[in-house]
């Protein structure tokens, strides 16, 4: 059913937004038709002499089609075309005066004219070329039989159709080039606005992993150590702990599987406060409940809100890492300001440095991972505007150095 309704032709101008335009064809195939059918009649009848009857028929071959041209304008032409070289032929038969126009006269030149605008509007350029070089051929192959000598007058035929024809293609393509521009500034639109959703979803990835991964790795080595920290655990407490770090280590995959997901697709807008310096203590104080040593010099200093922002999930990170792969390591977090410099402003130092574990970890507490962290940190740094410097230490310890501006105007 759905080939069959695409099949169906459509009305020139069927496409447009207005609907007089959409009219339009219609009501000049009409006016055209009811004009051009008695005029057609009383000018072969009275002015050439033509029979009546023969006259009746010709106009009515002539000037219906031009109602059908607004459908189908080249099966219109075909028979309009054969009804003008036709009438030419039948009027070889009477004795007219040679002021006329042969072998079209001026009704007719006017219908073929409307019915060429129509098939430009509709058909190709080898369609086009072709219907005028088959008019050419039938004004020049009638020259050869005209009964009077009408010089340049016996070619209007072929000028006006051709000119018509012109007219009409540059105005179908002129309207196609708009429709195409129309449709590839939708389909831009369209991926600029995927562009947007997937750049949005990337940020939440990395917002998902900085805080969800923190702690749940905070609560696997809490659970993991909690049998050497606390004394005199009962068997069914300790079984309890080892099932809630297990649980902890699965959730933790599951979640590395999402974010990779994640990681290709979008959202919008932060819906709630963002932290900033002020919580970078309680992170501190988070990763010491797990079991880890924590040294914390503060820094008292406002900071823009996306500065703020970056040096919390920068610690939190290197942090997460510290927890990750180096358990009870020694471990310093501290933020200060740089002097400025002749290129630069002064910024602030985040450093988080880490020594070695006290024993090496008896094996990683996820099974995979996707590396979100340090490439979320050289994100965030990189929008702002900052500089981060990461790598392992000869002691076997792990370093993670960044610079922010502190004013916005430094973040381009």
């Amino acid at each position: 059913m759905t080939s069959v309704e695409e099949e169906r032709p459509r009305a020139l101008l069927a496409g447009a937004s207005r609907r007089w335009v959409r009219l339009l064809p219609w009501a000049v195939a009409f006016v055209l038709c009811v004009a051009l059918l008695p005029t057609t009649i009383v000018v072969l009848t009275a002015d050439y002499g033509l029979n009546g009857s023969v006259a009746a028929g010709l106009a009515v071959a002539q000037a219906a089609p031009l109602l059908l041209a607004v459908v189908r304008p080249l099966q219109a032409w075909y028979v309009v075309f054969v009804a003008d070289v036709a009438g030419a032929l039948a009027l070889l038969g009477v004795d007219f005066e040679e002021r006329l126009l042969w072998p079209f006269p001026p009704m007719e030149l006017v219908g073929y004219v409307g019915l060429c605008l129509a098939l430009g509007l509709r058909e190709r350029r080898r369609t086009l070329l072709l219907v005028w070089l088959a008019t050419a051929a039938a004004n020049v192959a009638l020259g050869f039989v005209e009964p009077h000598s009408s010089g340049a007058k016996g070619l209007l035929f072929t000028i006006l159709g051709g000119v018509a024809l012109l007219l009409g293609g540059a105005l179908r393509e002129r309207s196609e080039v708009q429709r195409r521009l129309v449709e590839q500034e939708t389909i831009s639109e369209a991926e600029r606005g995927r562009r947007t959703l997937l750049e949005e979803r990337a940020r939440i990835a990395r917002e998902l992993h900085d805080v969800v991964a923190h702690h749940m790795s905070v609560i696997t080595v809490q659970a993991d150590t909690a049998e050497y920290r606390l004394d005199t655990l009962p068997p069914d407490v300790r079984e309890e702990f080892t099932s809630i770090a297990a649980t902890a280590r699965e959730s933790l995959g599951e979640m590395r599987r999402l974010l990779g997901v994640l990681r290709n697709e979008e959202a919008h807008g932060e819906l709630v406060p963002q932290p900033g310096l002020a919580q970078i203590g309680q992170l501190v104080e988070a990763t010491a409940r797990a079991g880890g040593s924590v040294e914390f010099t503060p820094c008292d200093v406002e900071v823009p809100e996306a500065v703020g922002l970056s040096a919390y999930r920068i610690v939190q990170e290197a942090l997460a890492n510290v927890v990750r792969h180096a358990p009870g390591a020694r471990t310093q977090v501290s933020l200060s300001v740089s002097e400025p410099g002749p290129e630069a402003g002064a910024r602030l130092i985040v450093l988080v440095v880490n020594g070695p574990p006290p024993e090496p970890p008896a094996g990683p507490l996820e099974s995979s991972g996707t590396g979100h962290g340090l490439v979320g940190m050289r994100e965030r740094v990189r929008i702002i505007g900052g500089t981060l410097d990461t790598g392992p230490l000869p002691d076997g310890g792990f370093r993670v150095a960044a610079q922010l501006p502190l004013i916005e105007k430094d973040f381009t």
